[in-house]
């Protein structure tokens, strides 16, 4: 997304906030595909991502208002509202993931969709390289996590370990990834 886009999002977003429907249309004609690919990746489920899409941009609706380009950008904030969602589906319809499929996934190429152009090849090097420095299990834990949805509670019980084990694993592990990938820029 180039940088007028990311201005025009938020200016969209703080229009939205102040009950514009035109700049409401605009935006999800704009972002709905991004999203539904977030809460598809997460839920795997077309009809449930279908229906968490939906209240996102409710959800966008009812807040945009809330919104500030001060606290980041606005693609962030929209992607946060349908990972949250999702996650919130997803935790109401039990685990996503079966535990004998965890070794067949590519978890790299699930984090980066193929139509993604905000993401660039070296980024996804970049994403590779650094997961790859967080030791087994804490790599996989962040993973399922952060991107399938899984609660700490889950994890404690997939990984055997206790709830703040896993809470320190996914902190470290947040920091590691952060500082490694800030450091490839």
């Amino acid at each position: 997304m180039q940088k007028t886009d990311k201005t025009e999002l938020a200016n969209l977003l703080l229009a939205i906030g102040k009950g514009n429907r035109a700049a409401f249309k605009d935006l999800y004609d704009r972002t709905a595909p991004k999203l539904f690919s977030v809460a598809l990746r997460i839920l795997r489920n077309r009809s449930l991502a279908e229906d968490v899409l939906q209240d996102v941009f409710l959800r966008i609706w009812q807040n945009a208002r809330n919104f500030s380009p001060e606290s980041g950008p606005a693609m962030a904030w929209l992607n946060s509202i349908a990972r949250n969602r999702s996650i919130d589906m997803l935790r109401q319809k039990g685990p996503a993931l079966a535990a004998d499929q965890e070794d067949e996934i590519d978890w790299t190429e699930k984090i980066a969709e193929p139509n993604d152009r905000e993401a660039e090849m070296m980024d996804l090097s970049a994403l590779r390289h650094c997961l790859g420095e967080i030791e087994e299990p804490a790599r996989t834990c962040i993973l399922l996590a952060y991107y399938e949805g899984y609660s700490r509670e889950e994890l404690a019980e997939r990984y055997d370990k206790p709830v703040n084990t896993i809470k320190t694993w996914l902190h470290r592990s947040l920091i590691a990834l952060k500082s490694c990938l800030e450091a490839s820029r």
